[in-house]
């Protein structure tokens, strides 16, 4: 991969679809052969390698259909000879108000690194629970979502857990939707605080579809938000001896965090 006189790194503009596909747009031309390489940080030798082909106006083109396989996590790209990538315009309209299919759902959302570098981050969920709104009251919050790929049968439960404790609290169905199944549920924050304790403590949040069904995480990845922790803040509760409120770890997982108040 070669890039124009002047430019220290190549640099992609990025659009995503609805779909999961993701297309790069890289300034400078590629020779035969070239290629965009996305690698899985932290798994070693896990690696997609997607052609380069001439796109006009000293441009090289590389597309990640929707069709092939990433695993859940942050794929990081460079070019076939281990040039990091910057990202540059990220293009990610269609994926605001997505509303998926049933079954396995696949989300790619291009995202800039914190020391600058292009990155894909790849969440693949069936089923999917994903969070909707949020509503903050004195001593609980209700979060209402809607479930992906499967049905609310016999004993759905939501289910808050923190280790091998987990606490079980009602789930009120909504209707169903063309693509998924409306949710809401409460949790009473005096409940999760229990005994005193020291230190932060993070329940994470799942729904438990049927009786008989695994549990599935409650998260929110059908946008174009890559890491809803520092972005999605909600306010504070503050009971005896302690302090909670929902949130958003960096997986965009939704949790309700307890802290200690002397």
């Amino acid at each position: 991969m070669t890039v124009p006189s002047g430019e220290m790194v190549p640099r992609a503009d990025c659009i995503a679809d609805a779909a999961g596909g993701v297309t790069f747009d890289i300034a400078g031309t590629g020779a035969p052969g070239a290629l965009l390489v996305l690698r899985r940080r932290g798994a070693a030798g896990d690696t997609v390698r997607l052609p380069l082909t001439p796109a006009g106006g000293n441009h090289s083109r590389a597309v990640l259909p929707s069709t092939v396989e990433l695993a859940e996590g942050h794929w990081d790209a460079y070019t076939d000879d281990g040039a990091a990538v910057e990202p540059g315009i990220r293009d990610l309209r269609a994926l605001v108000g997505r509303v998926p299919e049933a079954g396995r759902i696949a989300v790619r959302v291009p995202y800039p690194t914190a020391d600058g570098r292009l990155a894909v981050r790849c969440w693949v969920r069936e089923p999917h629970a994903e969070a909707g709104d949020i509503a903050v009251s004195q001593g609980s919050c209700t979060v209402e979502g809607v479930l992906y790929g499967a049905a609310l049968g016999a004993g759905a439960v939501a289910e808050a857990r923190l280790g091998r404790t987990v606490h079980r609290v009602p789930l009120t169905a909504g209707p169903a939707g063309p693509a998924g199944e409306r949710f809401a549920l409460t949790l009473d924050y005096a409940t999760l605080a229990g005994p005193a304790a020291d230190g932060e403590r993070l329940w994470t949040l799942w729904l438990r579809p049927s009786a008989d069904a695994e549990p599935v995480r409650i998260s929110r990845i059908l946008d174009d938000v890559w890491n809803r922790r520092n972005v999605f803040v909600y306010p504070a509760h503050e009971g005896e001896g302690y302090r909670a409120a929902p949130c958003y770890t960096g997986d965009n997982d939704l949790c309700v965090r307890l802290s200690p108040v002397s």
